[in-house]
């Protein structure tokens, strides 16, 4: 077998054609999210978030059927103290090395980190939001039937708080853990309260505190993955 001419590079040619042959070709729905946000490389990382994928999906989906039955069965609104749990663990795993199969991905790309984690989150926050309200739509009646939108607002709070302490710990098992903690507490305080477990989600003397402490966990999570100074995207 001869060898190839000195100005040929074989590994270099292979390692192209390997590239042809392993690049996964985007779907349908990777082209459209690719015009919409005019980036093929930000398509890619929104739809390989950890929690967007269909196990998770699916995993949500069984939770809040099984919290929607619960609501039917006793008329209390399970499905409104379930939601912002679900969301907040699945928002926290948005973001993570380690987790985040696109992670070393969003590292090199050309967009900011920042940037990938925002539409993720927001994309993440939109579908837990509406498998949130499609759970709720079952017909009750009672305590349940009051809090149809109510619990929207504590789950922005505690996506927000979970982002937080997942960006500021760089770990979305912290974040996932912290904001389950952090509403399973605002929960019993308000049974300790009032008497009531539903008071978490119908107070409205606590939706002022529920949205500034969003905002600014908002602003951690934005401000945990800034690009630092010296540094170019």
């Amino acid at each position: 077998m001869s060898s190839p001419p000195d100005d040929v590079d074989l590994s270099r040619a292979w390692i192209g054609v390997a590239a042809q042959v392993w690049r996964r070709q985007p779907g349908r729905l990777e082209r459209a999210a690719a015009r919409l946000l005019r980036s093929p490389g930000l398509a890619r990382a929104l739809l390989t978030t950890p929690s967007l994928l269909l196990p998770w999906l699916i995993a949500s989906v069984v939770v809040l059927a099984a919290g929607a039955a619960a609501t039917l069965g006793s008329g209390q609104p399970v499905t409104a103290l379930l939601a912002p749990a679900v969301a907040a663990a699945a928002i926290a795993y948005s973001y993570g090395p380690g987790i985040d199969p696109a992670w070393e991905l969003s590292c090199s790309m050309a967009v900011s980190v920042r940037m990938v984690l925002l539409a993720r989150a927001l994309a993440v926050f939109a579908v837990n939001a509406l498998l949130g309200l499609a759970a709720s739509a079952v017909p009750a009646s009672g305590a349940a039937a009051a809090v149809t939108f109510g619990w929207l607002i504590p789950m922005t709070a505690v996506c927000a708080f979970a982002l937080a302490v997942a960006t500021v710990a760089r770990s979305a098992n912290a974040g996932a853990a912290a904001g389950v903690a952090a509403w399973l507490i605002v929960v019993l305080s308000g049974r300790v309260a009032t008497g009531r477990f539903t008071a978490a989600v119908t107070d409205p003397v606590l939706f002022l505190p529920y949205l500034a402490a969003g905002a600014g966990c908002a602003a951690v999570a934005l401000y945990a993955t800034r690009i630092p100074r010296g540094t170019s995207r």
